[in-house]
């Protein structure tokens, strides 16, 4: 705590004198006659920059509902709170959720999200609830109008999802919309140590009764990170255009958005040696251990389009179309210790081209409709998803490179002689083709005091895999199931409700390989059963949120048949996660607001391979997490704003015999800002540092890797409002 002090003294200096001294300088605006009126307009844009997280979004079939509405725990993240936060990735912005903990995907530089104990990966992360149409790796979250996060298993809501996680949880981005209030807003921005950016975004609503709509977003960054050598750049457009009909019964949107991103001598995740009892200490928060020749380049063309129609007060159909173009290559060196008190390791080095073309659809009807004194909403609907993968690798034959953790050794380029397929012209190497049936059933009772969701996905997975050769499929995987759902919610007062529901997670199972006795088969898809009770409270300025959840998922195994010497390829094992998550948000007196929460998880092992790990830990999942977010809006200081964040993170395994820990770790961030008039147009100045004791800690180990946590970094922007 004394290191932290003259941190927080200065912080809390600057964020008192720095609105003082900009007020000073406009005194033009303190002289006008009409200062009121300024005044009303400096609140209200304070008010539109304030931090925001909502129950409710777009639950895939069901449509866009409302928290209290439905039997799942759903929370939406606003463009607010990402502008304000100056949020460069998708993770630094679920960096306010208390149910995700976000590290690094294997090998290379992409987020992967973990939630309720089980992976997100980015490429099972959906646009409007459409999978296969998201940059798979990094996301720009400029281009967004809303995070939402979905806490559960979701098979029939969205479908299997193409990656196959999306198991404990999923998380859906809502692009940026035409309002029917203009916008042209300017942003620019500097993150330590020396990454500068900016960002436009420009709304209009235009034509008889403004029917067309159109908003444009830009945003880009370039530079070193806080990391010894590290540089980021990232470049994003994204472009929504909507026309609806005078009478408002027919709406097409139509999205579309470039987005590039890259790094350069990057920090990797790191691995552990087979047979290390211990984890290392972490370096230095900004060591770069990284190898100099490292780099990720990610291109990716997306974007969707949506027709909606009213056929009547009652019928409404609609349909989607969405496509991915992704081009990725990098050349990767993830760090072996093999010695963790001196930090002893090894760097690899792998090349992969990546390119992949995804489309997506979906269509369907949402029909209300009532019997006697029952209403009902009718989903009914299908979707589909089909996928192509071009790809290869190179790699050195000459070993890994001699390193150390904490001194790194940076060595030339080793020369790539040993490729599969064709790294200059990727060939095919899978396909896949997704497509679902769904159809449920809400009846509501009582005044709408008890709804009760009743229905089924039917969904086929066909995958073939080709390896680096192309000539014919080498696996195939075709495989279908059904999916069912059951909810309930019961409204006990106006603003709080209780429910329950019974849901189901879907991906591709496992083909059996290896010497075993029952090599080729190919099991039927796993099946993640959920159960989950909970209860939620919304008067609109504030809300929370209580669930309580078990999820079993099937795990795959070779264990010995019987004493005849020979093993066995199964699906018999199991992880079991069970939990309690607390959400709180919104205003908790006038002027001051909060957002967050605690999860606690017990991920259990079951029927591991001749029981050796039965009743261990999952890797990489914390018993507990908290996060909690604060605003304060300074009293006697129009449009000035304190904010700070802890996030706390219990300690995790990274191998299944539970024997190298990671201890529990807390972060601390803090900033202000300040929204003031220039030119009768409002201003929002920004000021944040994140980690700003500049501790180490490993961040998180899911995957038997662990990932390091960032060092200190200072944020600023400049916004302004025309």
């Amino acid at each position: 705590m004394p290191r932290l002090r003259p941190y927080l003294s200065t912080l809390l200096a600057a964020a008192t004198l720095c609105p003082s001294l900009m007020a000073r300088a406009q005194p033009q605006v303190q002289a006008q006659p009409q200062k009121s009126s300024h005044e009303q307009i400096v609140v209200t844009a304070q008010r539109r920059n304030r931090m925001e997280v909502t129950q409710g979004g777009q639950l895939g079939a069901l449509g866009t509902k409302r928290g209290l509405d439905v039997p799942f725990n759903i929370r939406s993240y606003n463009a607010s709170l990402i502008l304000n936060q100056q949020s460069q990735t998708l993770g630094e912005v679920l960096e306010n959720d208390p149910s995700v903990r976000t590290t690094y995907g294997y090998g290379n530089f992409s987020e992967l999200f973990v939630i309720r104990g089980f992976p997100v990966y980015g490429d099972d992360v959906s646009i409007d609830g459409l999978y296969g149409i998201t940059p798979r790796q990094l996301v720009s979250p400029q281009l967004y109008e809303s995070v939402q996060v979905l806490n559960g298993a979701s098979a029939f809501l969205n479908g299997a999802a193409p990656g196959g996680t999306a198991i404990g949880g999923n998380i859906n981005l809502i692009f940026k919309k035409a309002t029917d209030a203009p916008i042209s807003r300017l942003t620019g921005d500097y993150t330590s140590r020396g990454q500068g950016g900016g960002s436009i975004d420009f709304s209009r609503r235009f034509g008889p009764d403004n029917q067309f709509g159109a908003r444009i977003n830009v945003a880009g960054l370039s530079g070193q990170t806080p990391v010894d050598h590290e540089t980021h750049h990232s470049v994003a457009v994204g472009g929504a255009f909507d026309w609806r009909s005078r009478d408002r019964r027919t709406r097409v949107t139509l999205d579309i958005a470039y987005q590039n991103q890259g790094v350069d001598w990057g920090r990797p995740a790191i691995f552990l040696a087979t047979g290390l009892k211990s984890v290392p200490r972490p370096p230095s928060p900004s060591t770069n251990f990284g190898q100099p020749w490292t780099f990720t380049e990610l291109n990716y063309i997306f974007g969707k389009l949506r027709i909606e129609h009213d056929f009547s007060d009652n019928v409404m159909g609609y349909l989607d179309f969405g496509g991915l173009g992704a081009n990725e290559r990098g050349n990767y060196s993830t760090l072996t210790v093999t010695n963790p008190a001196t930090g002893a390791a090894t760097n690899g080095n792998l090349y992969v081209p990546f390119v992949q073309t995804n489309e997506s659809t979906r269509g369907g009807l949402r029909i209300h409709a009532r019997t006697g004194p029952v209403k009902h909403e009718v989903n009914l609907g299908g979707s589909s998803i089909w996928s192509e993968t071009d790809t290869a690798y190179a790699l050195s034959l000459k070993g890994p490179i001699a390193s150390n953790l904490y001194t790194p050794i940076y060595a030339p380029r080793p020369t790539q002689s040993f490729i599969g397929g064709d790294i200059v012209d990727p060939r095919k190497n899978r396909d896949l083709l997704y497509y679902s049936l769904f159809f449920s059933d809400t009846a509501s009772f009582f005044g709408d005091r008890v709804g009760l969701t009743g229905g089924f996905r039917y969904q086929n997975i066909l995958n073939n895999s080709f390896g680096y050769a192309l000539a014919g499929p080498k696996t195939t995987y075709n495989r279908d199931a059904i999916t069912p759902v059951v909810g309930v919610v019961v409204h006990v007062t106006r603003h709080a409700s209780v429910y329950f529901n019974r849901i189901e997670g879907l991906s591709p199972g496992p083909n059996a390989t290896g010497a075993v006795v029952n090599a080729g088969q190919i099991f039927p898809p796993y099946k993640t059963t959920q159960y989950e009770a909970g209860a939620k409270y919304d008067i609109g300025t504030f809300g929370a949120s209580l669930a309580f959840y078990t999820l079993s998922q099937p795990n795959a195994l070779t264990q010995p048949l019987g004493t005849t010497g020979q093993s066995i390829f199964t699906v018999d094992g199991r992880q079991r996660n069970q939990g309690i998550e607390l959400n709180v948000n919104g205003q908790i007196l006038r002027g001051l607001r909060f957002n967050g929460g605690e999860t606690v998880i017990d991920a259990d092992l079951k029927r591991t391979a001749g029981g050796l790990y039965d009743g261990n830990r999952a890797v990489g999942v914390p018993g507990y997490t908290i996060n909690g977010n604060l605003e304060y809006d300074l009293p006697f200081i129009e449009g000035a704003t304190l904010v700070g964040r802890v996030v706390q993170t219990g300690h995790q395994w990274a191998n299944q015999a539970n024997t190298q820990r990671l201890p529990a770790w807390t972060r601390f961030d803090l900033g202000t800002r300040y929204t003031f008039l220039a030119a009768h147009h409002p201003l929002t100045v920004r000021f944040g540092v994140d980690n700003i004791a500049n501790r180490r800690y490993w961040a998180s180990s899911f995957g038997g890797y662990l990932l390091e946590g960032a060092p200190r970094t200072y944020k600023l922007s400049l916004t302004a409002d025309f």
